[in-house]
């Protein structure tokens, strides 16, 4: 903005010079001042440099260490002496990086964010257990739900009346033998709870050859297809605030599961049923949909006022916190929506009715 001058001379004045520059006169005067050069003057009230030493040797004594600044200086003050206002003394904490906690102690470490993909099914698992209320307060049946993450489909399911490493094992691997799982074909994803951490199940997954991940410490969205499951089943109109006994609990679990992996039409699916994806029919379904409505196109072309209708195609990725250059398809976003839709509230009264 030094030469602000010439250019007003050149365009004829200042107000077409603003104008051409989108500047307003205020900040053309402000800019075309010349600024003086030279070291910034020093404030006589800076405290030299063994003062400020001073201060931050005071605040990392042994008296102070644990006390706020506010705190410290009031004491000074008490005891006849005064270094610096309050506020300095949060500078000079500040220009030495001890502006938060100052003491030594233990740092939790960064974990890594699992980005888990599938582009077929028996790819990816996610699995947990939720607690089903039972007859009584403070009585529940414990519900393992093992999903494969492309299909939806529950590949595996147990009720118990505990939670035990012992069941979780027999359940993995008995899914895994029904599902003829190869080694090395399958990567196993869950929380971290003591089922999922244990020793015994560890054991199991290393000789059946699958890898296994976990979530996060304390974040709920790392495993949101399980979460979406267990959404989706507790929000059912037929799901009961009590089950009276463990049968009870059997019988409802058998009809659910043979609903969400027959007959109900999944959203995340193209509105396909979770086993015809599973087992490979969702191409030819698909198909059929989009020649149905061909035929109903060639019959009335002006029904379809966006012309004619395009085939539906099944997401061929699936993912687990997707990188930010992943390439989505939007309706392989439906179980993280749904998900990340509850809320801090929303979760404290699901837990309270229906406790995960």
């Amino acid at each position: 903005m030094a030469q602000l001058p010439e250019v007003a001379l050149t365009l004829g004045g200042i107000r077409p010079a603003c104008e051409a520059l989108n500047l307003s006169r205020a900040s053309f005067y402000r800019r075309g001042k010349a600024k003086p050069f030279g070291p910034r003057r020093r404030s006589p009230r800076a405290l030299a440099a063994s003062e400020r030493q001073a201060v931050l040797d005071t605040l990392n004594s042994e008296q102070f260490v644990d006390q706020a600044p506010a705190q410290v200086h009031a004491v000074l003050l008490e005891n006849g002496r005064y270094l610096c206002s309050t506020r300095t003394m949060y500078r000079i904490l500040e220009a030495h990086q001890q502006l938060k906690e100052r003491r030594n102690q233990l740092r939790h470490p960064q974990y890594a964010k699992p980005e888990l993909l599938a582009t077929a099914a028996n790819e990816l698992w996610s699995w947990d257990i939720t607690k089903l209320k039972g007859p009584q307060k403070w009585t529940y049946f414990y519900l393992y739900v093992i999903l494969d993450v492309f299909s939806r489909y529950v590949v595996g399911w147990m009720l118990a009346d505990c939670e035990r490493a012992t069941l979780a094992e027999q359940l993995v691997a008995d899914t895994c033998a029904k599902q003829n799982i190869a080694p090395g074909q399958l990567l196993l994803h869950a929380d971290r709870g003591s089922a999922m951490k244990s020793k015994v199940l560890a054991n199991l997954l290393a000789d059946l050859g699958v890898t296994k991940t976990h979530s996060r410490p304390h974040v709920s969205n790392d495993n949101p297809f399980s979460e979406s499951h267990f959404k989706t089943m507790k929000y059912r109109p037929d799901f009961p605030q009590r089950f009276g006994s463990i049968e009870d609990a059997h019988a409802f679990s058998q009809e659910f599961f043979d609903w969400y992996n027959n007959r109900h039409h999944h959203s995340g699916l193209c509105f396909l049923t979770p086993a015809q994806v599973h087992y490979g029919q969702a191409e030819t379904l698909l198909q059929c949909r989009h020649a149905t409505l061909l035929d109903a196109y060639r019959a009335h072309p002006e029904r379809f006022p966006n012309g004619p209708p395009r085939a539906q195609k099944l997401a061929s990725a699936v993912w687990i916190n997707p990188p930010k250059n992943a390439d989505i398809d939007p309706l392989t976003k439906h179980d993280n929506i749904q998900a990340k839709t509850l809320t801090r509230g929303t979760i404290e009264q699901l837990i309270y009715q229906h406790p995960n």
